[in-house]
């Protein structure tokens, strides 16, 4: 599990660095902002650096729902009664639904490898608002997989 997180988060920080230097190619660019708009790099945020202006409490519950909605359905369709070569298909329609929705509310983490990525970058209110994009898509994926298991025979896991 430790290189599995590590890997996760050296991926993350590498993508940023990849981004970063790709945007900073335009002039005005900034991490922390950018045309007067607070969260222009990507960073997770809420209030005044949530694209759409959303509260802490919308970006709580958005991460919650749609990570354990993100979880479920890797579990489900990654289970022995599946069909071989679609859990690929359904996990990657059911993320670009979820960016479709949350990326308004708060820039779209389920997950933290993600959000402490581009915090790190950012350096500044990012990192104080990291906290959430951590906890909160862990509670996620914590009750997404309990929902799992309790609808799923253990016979079908």
């Amino acid at each position: 599990m430790p290189w599995y997180i590590g890997g996760q988060l050296v991926g993350g920080i590498v993508g940023a660095l990849v981004i970063y230097f790709i945007a900073d190619g335009v002039a005005g660019f900034s991490a922390s902002s950018c045309g007067g708009k607070p969260s222009c790099f990507a960073s997770n945020g809420y209030g005044t650096h949530s694209p759409g202006g959303f509260p802490i409490g919308s970006a709580i519950l958005v991460e919650i729902v749609f990570t354990a909605l993100f979880i479920f359905v890797i579990a489900s369709t990654s289970r022995r009664s599946m069909p071989a070569g679609f859990t690929g298909v359904a996990v990657g329609l059911m993320l670009t639904v979820i960016h479709l929705i949350t990326i308004p509310v708060d820039n779209t983490s389920v997950n933290p490898a993600r959000s402490i990525a581009t915090a790190v970058i950012e350096g500044g209110w990012a990192l104080r608002q990291l906290w959430v994009f951590i906890v909160f898509p862990l509670v996620g994926g914590v009750l997404g997989a309990v929902i799992w298991r309790a609808l799923v025979p253990a016979e079908d896991a």
